[in-house]
């Protein structure tokens, strides 16, 4: 089992039931309770104008890979109601909206990748204080 840190957030809605709901379905896909996690706190939207985040990390013990655990994030994300696409700028930049429930995956183990579909550890580990927050609480 690798040890995968997962961030949630979510500024829509009831925040703290969206962030309860995909940990219990992730939780539930893994088949084991995170074996960490961070207490949930608020943070400003960043890189938009939108509602305050409700954020917390997690660890799962992970025997998936890191596509399957993408893909188990992204359909959590979608069960949950996220239905933004990834939208870029022209200059190649991340917009970013406001979202019933965001899944990242910060670390998988000590994976270092760098792929089309997914970047380990997570960029946002190095360029979001509250990352860093966080993760100091796990």
């Amino acid at each position: 089992m690798t040890p995968a840190t997962l961030l949630f957030g979510s500024n829509m809605g009831d925040r703290r039931a969206y962030i309860d709901a995909a940990l219990a379905m992730i939780s539930e896909a893994l088949g084991s309770a995170p074996v960490k996690q961070t207490p949930v706190i608020e943070t400003a939207a960043l890189g938009f104008e939108g509602p305050d985040f409700l954020n917390m990390a997690a660890v799962f013990p992970c025997s998936l890979s890191p596509e399957e655990l993408l893909a188990l994030c992204k359909r959590t994300e979608a069960v949950l109601g996220r239905t933004d696409p990834p939208e870029y700028a022209p200059d190649g930049t991340r917009i970013y909206h406001s979202r019933t429930i965001d899944i990242d995956i910060l670390y998988y183990g000590n994976l270092v990748l760098d792929s089309p579909a997914l970047t380990l550890p997570h960029p946002q580990t190095r360029t979001r204080p509250f990352v860093a927050e966080l993760l100091s609480a796990l």
